[in-house]
């Protein structure tokens, strides 16, 4: 953990519940009565000596020693602080991304061909890129190239699949002019970052950066703008003191081992827990267990010969009595985590139906249910939520099972309930986009037309179905359809290094016009 994350930490560190924090004051009150009552000594008369009294007192130094009461006032305080609520942190929204977008800006100049990093800078630059793609499963991610220009790759994605052939056909021969903008680069990143649900980070991969394109990174920072991370693939020290002289950004150095991948993936997650802390949409992570492990251990101690107190055996037999939370004989965790901790700890290990099993939060065991692929279970369970994040749930669970029709009216639904919701809007005008190329697919299969049906051959005419709900899409006489980025990748003839060439040298004559 870093010096930066620690301090992010501690600037939003608060409580959830604050006047529980009432309760530490007669606490401490408490504390102070019984242990004045237990260390107060004899008073002997004041006609014996000073140092026979002395001699004569048995046990004046236990006033120096722990008693009960110390070890029952900190378990209290300690509880106390737990039903607070600590938090640092905000729970992300699972529908949006398991982590934080990230817009990958790799630097494909001729100077990244110098062999000072073996094989190359960009060669061993594009294999960082790959192990940090396996680090982040699941999450969105861009790819930006740029040289004298600077040029979108690839959308963000969540298949990496996607991004691996374009980042292999990366080399400075498809770049339409040689150079160094990186300020390009960095205000395409922002507007790619801008477009997300969720904040993200700007990471470049690079060996060095110009003065000019020095001085337009700390406006960017200045203005609250998107998180920027350096990955500096040279062995240049002037580089990466340059680099160091850009306020509020990170600079790390490529490793022989993956120590450095796991470096940039910790710090693209800070950034975006300190990003996400600023989202008021979104509830706050509750962290009493930090307060409730240690007030465990502490309980140990009450069966201790001389750290039994009976009130506090009738106070704990009180607390079961009185717990509003049913006994479970589920295992030794029910002890310490409600049923949705235990559900969110298997949720973030990937076990999806043991989560749905454990959340009691019927938004979070609809999640949980949408990753483990029971979308029609997920469907049923989001319909019955009211808020804009469960009809975006219910309509991508629907869209899933390849129920269009119904994942439409979801979309509209959720459009409905947050009109600002921009992903809603563009998931409503893809389902709709979906629906009609499935329907007009079928038409033209069902009446031959773009398949060679001649005039004279029989055909059967599907005009009146057009309406009907579409389950799934049927496939063309002509041609079938990729259903997968890999399989669409297959279909592409040209090299990816061609394709390249030619898209950025377009991009970039319309961007001189």
């Amino acid at each position: 953990m870093t010096t930066d994350h620690v301090a992010d930490i501690l600037a939003a560190f608060h409580f959830i519940r604050p006047l529980w924090l009432l309760l530490l004051a007669p606490i401490a009150a408490l504390w102070w009565l019984v242990r004045r009552a237990a260390a107060q000594g004899i008073d002997l008369p004041y006609v014996i000596a000073p140092h026979l009294a002395t001699a004569l007192t048995v046990g004046s130094q236990e006033r120096q020693r722990l008693r009960p009461i110390d070890g029952v006032a900190l378990l209290l305080a300690l509880l106390v602080l737990s039903a607070a609520g600590p938090t640092w942190s905000r729970i992300a929204n699972p529908l949006v991304a398991d982590t934080a977008p990230l817009v990958v800006v790799l630097k494909v100049s001729k100077s990244m061909t110098a062999t000072d990093i073996p094989p190359s800078r960009l060669e061993r630059a594009k294999h960082k890129v790959l192990d940090l793609l396996e680090e982040r499963a699941g999450a969105k991610t861009a790819l930006v190239a740029y040289a004298g220009t600077a040029h979108q790759v690839v959308p963000p994605t969540e298949d990496p699949e996607v991004i691996k052939p374009f980042l292999e056909g990366l080399d400075p021969s498809v770049m339409p002019r040689d150079g160094e903008s990186a300020r390009g680069a960095l205000s395409l990143a922002a507007t790619i970052l801008a477009a997300q649900e969720a904040p993200g980070t700007i990471l470049f991969l690079l060996d060095r950066i110009t003065d000019a394109d020095l001085s337009a990174f700390n406006p960017h920072v200045a203005e609250g703008g998107a998180p920027v991370l350096f990955w500096l693939a040279s062995r240049d020290r002037g580089a990466a003191d340059k680099l160091n002289q850009i306020a509020g950004t990170a600079v790390v150095e490529l490793t022989a081992d993956r120590s450095d991948v796991s470096t940039v993936q910790r710090r693209i997650t800070a950034a975006y827990e300190a990003a996400l802390s600023q989202d008021e949409r979104q509830q706050w992570q509750d962290e009493g267990w930090i307060f409730a492990l240690p007030a465990a251990v502490l309980l140990l101690f009450w069966f201790r010969r001389g750290w039994t107190m009976q009130w506090a055996v009738v106070l704990v037999a009180a607390s079961f009595a009185f717990s509003s939370v049913e006994a479970r004989a589920e295992g030794w965790k029910d002890w310490f985590f409600t049923p949705d901790q235990q559900g969110q700890m298997a949720f973030d290990n990937k076990d999806y139906q043991t989560a749905a099993d454990l959340f009691e939060d019927p938004l979070r065991k609809a999640t949980a249910l949408y990753r483990a692929g029971k979308y029609e279970e997920a469907a049923e369970l989001y319909a019955w939520q009211e808020s804009a994040n469960a009809a975006m749930g219910e309509g991508l669970s629907l869209i899933k099972s390849r129920s269009y029709r119904p994942a439409i009216a979801a979309f509209e639904k959720a459009v409905e309930r947050d009109p600002d919701n921009k992903a809603a809007q563009h998931n409503l005008e893809l389902a709709r986009y979906i629906l009609d190329y499935i329907e007009t697919t079928r038409e033209q299969s069902d009446t031959g037309e773009d398949s060679g049906i001649g005039a004279d051959d029989v055909v059967y005419d599907n005009e009146a179905g057009r309406g009907t709900d579409s389950q799934q899409p049927p496939q063309s006489t002509s041609e079938t359809v990729p259903e997968t980025a890999e399989q669409w990748m297959r279909t592409v003839d040209t090299r990816t290094g061609d394709f390249l060439r030619s898209r950025f040298a377009l991009e970039a004559a319309r961007g001189q016009k």
